[in-house]
């Protein structure tokens, strides 16, 4: 079914990451074991056979969202068999994404957050060092879970102490790097010279040398943030809302934050906005002359 071109296609042209490449590979092989209960070939498959599958989906009880994920998916695989003349149509192109409700991601409050950061941790132990790391690059720069593990030692540039990430897309973006955030770098880096490094140039490490993984960072996040919030989402992803979220709420402008976020377009950054609503509200009580009458 040219899942494994498709694949390479979208790592090496369109510089997709390691983790969406696993979820595309994982969602058309599902599709493929689908055709091949249904006894329909590559050639057969029409909107009805991508009906059929959807309610497959939805019967197995995933959610909308998921539905739509895995959907998008086919819609791109079979924009590149269209395009590589294995197919004339592609069957998924007037298909319009299942209606989801959208649900609310609450950032960390920035006690919760001081709580974390100001508890006291021996930083001469390399765990203690690198998850308090681990945590503030999170939160001070707003980075992804896959940027994070990506990181490099030479992504961290000590004499204009700045870090610099890889995105999705392969683009790259320059993060400033606080005071505080380079003295712990600093610090890390210290200690990270006596760890066995199997990885010479991965920034962050687990105590074999080996590279950081995405369950190590989630058991990491809630390992400490479970014991300061009773949020029911405490994960690696709430760090970068929480992030954007008190940027907003201490008056820093939209366009700002999404250059910080690495977003392609605004309208993925508004959607931080509405937990910063309280903020913009003191701003135009305490601004505009009428505010008071």
């Amino acid at each position: 079914m040219f899942i494994e071109n498709f694949i390479e296609y979208l790592s090496v042209e369109k510089g997709y990451s390691t983790h969406t490449l696993k979820a595309y590979d994982r969602d058309l092989y599902q599709f493929k074991r689908f055709c091949e209960f249904e006894g329909v070939d590559l050639n057969e498959v029409n909107y009805q056979v991508i009906r059929s599958y959807i309610a497959f989906l939805l019967e197995e009880g995933l959610l909308a969202q998921s539905v739509n994920r895995k959907i998008t998916a086919l819609k791109t695989y079979f924009q590149f068999l269209k395009r590589i003349e294995v197919v004339k149509e592609n069957p998924l192109l007037h298909h319009k994404s299942i209606k989801t409700s959208k649900r609310l991601t609450l950032p960390f409050s920035k006690e919760e957050v001081l709580k974390v950061l100001n508890e006291k941790i021996d930083i001469e132990d390399f765990e203690n060092c690198r998850d308090r790391l681990i945590i503030e690059l999170l939160y001070l720069t707003g980075i992804r879970r896959e940027e994070l593990i990506s990181l490099k030692i030479s992504s961290f540039e000590q004499s204009a102490r700045t870090i610099r990430v890889v995105g999705k897309r392969n683009k790259q973006r320059i993060l400033p790097v606080t005071d505080r955030l380079y003295w712990l770098l600093e610090n890390y880096l210290r200690l990270r010279v006596y760890m066995e490094k199997r990885d010479v140039d991965t920034l962050l490490i687990t105590v074999k040398g080996d590279k950081i993984y995405p369950s190590l960072v989630y058991r990491i996040i809630k390992s400490y943030f479970s014991k300061v919030s009773s949020k029911v989402k405490v994960s690696p992803h709430v760090l970068r809302h929480t992030f954007a979220t008190h940027l907003l709420d201490e008056g820093a402008d939209l366009n700002a934050v999404k250059e910080l976020l690495g977003h392609s377009s605004l309208s993925s950054t508004q959607i931080y906005t509405h937990t910063s609503m309280a903020a913009l509200k003191g701003v135009y009580k305490n601004a505009h002359p009428r505010s008071k009458k």
